[in-house]
């Protein structure tokens, strides 16, 4: 199972919200390379960065910060946050993006999405599936629908995708633990890699979620608020 630490960016700075709540909104360092780079130091691969002023907007607004962290250090990155036009998909590959993580754009724009995952491949294009009470949600999660969670992961997997992102915006940034019972139900009734985002409190988290079957695990304020030592996460990569 891949560690995947989290950035998120207002304003350029690294930042983390509580259910993705903007008024939460606590700053942890202005500098997120310098927050990348420490991740890279304890032998961190994979990043989760996400542009939360494009994700309220209608296009990625920090891509000057996609583009350092990309260029600065070996991390590989996942981007995502106001991916809604061709235009921001060219900009995030360009400035250095592994993979992209569309979400509102997938709801929305299903045509468009679509076709993303037909030209790019399904290794380069994450599914983001965030919902509420298995609502999917859409807009730095500020808009909800009527899509059920496994439905809509269902009915991308038939249009090619292999990656996909889950938060349970209930469990975002409480530090409560992680919605385990949703992941076993989306990977009993689906094919995807599943990625688990939201509520990462401790280690014992982490070994329950590689139990259960994820392929990564993206973790952010229990790195931030020292519930987990990146020297943990260190020792565990080499076991995972």
């Amino acid at each position: 199972m891949r560690i995947i630490p989290a950035i998120d960016i207002i304003d350029g700075k690294c930042v983390r919200l509580s259910q993705g709540d903007y008024n939460t909104k606590k700053v942890y360092n202005e500098n997120p390379l310098e927050v990348a780079k420490e991740f890279e130091d304890h032998g961190i691969k994979h990043l989760h960065l996400v542009d939360l002023d494009g994700a309220k907007s209608k296009q990625i607004i920090n891509y000057k910060t996609l583009e350092q962290i990309a260029s600065k250090t070996s991390l590989r990155v996942d981007f995502g946050g106001g991916i809604k036009s061709q235009k921001d998909i060219d900009i995030a590959f360009e400035c250095g993006a592994h993979q992209i993580t569309g979400g509102s754009i997938a709801v929305q724009e299903p045509e468009i999405f679509t076709k993303w995952i037909e030209q790019y491949g399904s290794e380069k294009i994450i599914l983001g599936a965030d919902c509420k009470n298995r609502k999917i949600a859409t807009h730095g999660w500020l808009e909800s629908s009527e899509l059920d969670v496994i439905d809509f992961i269902r009915d991308y997997t038939q249009k090619g995708i292999s990656y996909v992102i889950c938060t349970d915006i209930a469990k975002d940034g409480m530090l409560e633990g992680t919605s385990n019972e949703l992941y076993k139900e989306i990977l009993e009734n689906t094919a995807v890699k599943l990625i688990a985002s939201g509520g990462v409190s401790n280690m014992e988290d982490l070994h329950l979620l590689k139990e259960i079957g994820c392929e990564g695990v993206i973790l952010g304020k229990a790195i931030y608020e020292g519930r987990i030592k990146l020297n943990e996460l260190q020792k565990l990569i080499s076991t995972f």
